[in-house]
């Protein structure tokens, strides 16, 4: 099975933002742990959370430590347009460009995900 998990909920929206991304990374670490293929991207405002995951006083911290190698990147346009560019890069994560749209630095490439028969879901 291949799984794209798409974190696109902004942590400034509280406690429904928390369980969203606390439920799209216990689906990736489910499916890492039954050997699926699965990667993460945050999109979005969500280019917001790998800071705020990233914080060993957040309660999805080690959560988030356990599948941080199914991260894949962040919509480079996406963390622009929310200010998140430079967490994005302080965080480790790269920043995915691979749909070229025009007027933007690009962004992560969902159609990749279609065309090569992932099941994508969104959190």
């Amino acid at each position: 099975m291949k799984t794209a998990i798409l974190i696109i909920s902004d942590p400034k929206a509280g406690e429904e933002a928390l369980a969203r991304v606390f439920n799209g990374l216990a689906v990736a670490a489910e499916g890492k742990q039954a050997g699926d293929e699965v990667e993460v991207s945050f999109i979005g405002t969500g280019t917001r959370w790998p800071a705020e995951l990233s914080k060993v006083t957040s309660p999805v911290n080690g959560l988030y430590n356990a599948v941080r190698d199914l991260v894949v990147g962040a919509s480079c346009a996406c963390a622009a347009v929310f200010g998140a560019t430079e967490s994005v890069k302080a965080c480790g994560i790269e920043e995915k460009k691979d749909n070229a749209l025009s007027g933007t630095p690009g962004l992560l490439s969902l159609r990749r995900y279609q065309t090569e028969g992932w099941q994508i879901l969104i959190f």
